[in-house]
């Protein structure tokens, strides 16, 4: 054990839902002024873990100490009052209130039920003063600040009723790559003040990057931890997924076929300015650029989503602009970047998604027998090793990569030609991400063709046979991934070139 003065210990901690063991035996411990990695795949245990710490769950079994004392919160509330507190992904923020209601949400310092708006202000300003951040306005509403800038408030919220732990749940996976800096400069100020912080993330070069010590979750249980500098990615990675992953890029010989999609100078209504491209069959085209580019707008522009101002999209023997229904009809489809909103329907059953867009077969006169429709979807999630109940469990219980995996799959149901995928890892973990990249492989090797927007540029140039970068709007020409490199790239995509 390090010797430091105060940290965060969980011990032995056991959860169940029902028949399924959710958490057996985890042990966690977090020191002042460190920063822990806590990484895994979906369904390793991280956020039931995490929702146990922060006084959103209750151990079945196990107890947690906060520097040698026993810590045992009811609720949120309870954990944020012994200064533990957890920033989710998803932000939970009211955009119509200022950043000082914000930060002061349920914790108003009060006279006789009155608010003191005036000693509100001034502690919100110290929060973000803290942060390094006081050119945040305490007055403006938050949904006018940029994604970065609302984490911001989020942590000055925790920092604000004296923060000791500070868990960050995948904080990067909306950010820029300045933003992502800026933070990485924000928790290096904040372990300099000696919090604790606990880090998740996907993203393993960012954890090599920030964190001091990792600790491994799979299957329910603490499998590996130590120090994260001398601790190879590949070590990493195979304590995650319970196997040597050898191939973390697979790439088949592809055989490119005619052009089945020709995009000739695109203009949509903001996004994209200009784009052309042709994508052959047999072929993965990739295309990069940061956020706010127009990647996505591109690929909704081409599926209907979007409106066209001016261009030429041609879809084998489809010429002009279409509706999506169309698309699918043409032999098109897409995976949305959002697919909680739009890549799913959250409410329905794995068999429904997966079947929603083609439902013959399935009956006369166009009913639907279950039992049919179940039996088609069950081929697909033992294809894609969807971990699920069964076909009929909804989809909202699955994890962030199994969702992925059933919108994909919708897709394979369909036997679309031309497969439109936008960020289809993002959020997802690493075996995850291996079988995504195995199978958009497959596809190619199969005449199929992708294209495949992603942020993360070594997984395009590791996948793709072309790359293609998007700046301001502007798609430029698509080049050999063999023949890019990610700085050449990230200068490209900043307009430095």
């Amino acid at each position: 054990m390090k010797s430091r003065a105060g940290y965060l210990e969980m011990q032995n901690i056991r959860k169940s839902f029902g028949a399924t063991l959710a958490l057996d035996g985890v042990d966690l411990r977090v020191f002042d002024g460190e920063v822990l990695a806590l990484v895994g795949e979906n369904g390793a245990g991280k956020s039931t873990l995490m929702k146990i710490l922060s006084g959103v769950l209750r151990p079945d079994a196990g107890g947690m100490m906060l520097d040698g004392k026993p810590y045992t919160p009811r609720n949120p509330h309870d954990a944020r009052l012994a200064g533990v507190a957890m920033v989710y992904q998803e932000l939970s923020l009211a955009p119509h209130l200022s950043v000082t209601e914000n930060i002061m949400l349920g914790m108003e310092p009060a006279r006789l039920g009155v608010v003191n708006r005036s000693e509100a202000r001034r502690l919100a300003m110290d929060a973000l003063a803290q942060l390094g951040h006081s050119d945040i306005p305490p007055t403006v509403p938050v949904g006018r600040l940029s994604v970065a800038e609302r984490q911001i408030v989020e942590i000055g919220r925790a920092l604000a009723i004296g923060c000791r732990v500070l868990v960050l749940d995948e904080p990067t996976s909306s950010l820029t790559a300045a933003d992502i800096e800026r933070l990485f400069v924000l928790i290096r100020r904040l372990r300099s003040q000696g919090k604790a912080i606990i880090y998740i993330s996907h993203f393993l070069e960012e954890v090599k990057e920030i964190s001091d010590r990792f600790l491994v979750l799979r299957d329910g249980r603490s499998v590996g931890e130590g120090e994260t500098k001398s601790t190879p990615l590949k070590r990493v990675v195979t304590l995650m997924v319970g196997r040597e992953v050898t191939d973390f890029y697979p790439r088949s010989r592809r055989k490119f076929g005619e052009v089945i999609l020709g995009v000739n100078d695109l203009t949509g209504l903001t996004r994209p300015i200009a784009a052309s491209f042709e994508l052959h069959r047999g072929e993965v085209l990739g295309i990069a650029g940061l956020m706010g580019a127009g990647r996505s707008e591109l690929l909704r522009t081409i599926f209907g989503l979007e409106p066209i101002r001016r261009g030429e999209i041609k879809l084998g023997v489809y010429s002009g602009p279409a509706s999506p229904s169309h698309r699918w009809m043409q032999g098109m489809g897409m995976v949305s970047e959002d697919r909680k909103n739009e890549g799913l329907a959250m409410g329905l059953s794995v068999a429904d998604n997966v079947t929603l867009s083609r439902l013959t077969g399935f009956g006369p006169a166009g009913t639907v027998f279950p039992r049919r429709q179940n039996q088609s979807a069950s081929r697909w999630i033992e294809k894609m090793q969807i971990k699920c109940q069964g076909p009929r469990q909804p989809v909202i219980h699955l994890s962030g990569g199994n969702q992925q995996k059933v919108a994909i799959a919708r897709l394979l149901h369909h036997d679309v030609d031309v497969f439109l995928l936008d960020e289809p890892t993002k959020g997802i973990d690493v075996g995850s991400k291996v079988e995504i990249y195995r199978l958009i492989d497959e596809l190619a090797k199969r005449g199929k063709s992708v294209l495949f927007v992603s942020s993360y540029l070594p997984e395009l140039l590791g996948v793709c046979d072309r790359v293609a970068v998007m700046s301001r709007g502007h798609l430029h020409r698509a080049r050999p991934a063999k023949s890019l490199d990610e700085s050449e790239a990230m200068m490209e995509a900043t307009g430095a070139l």
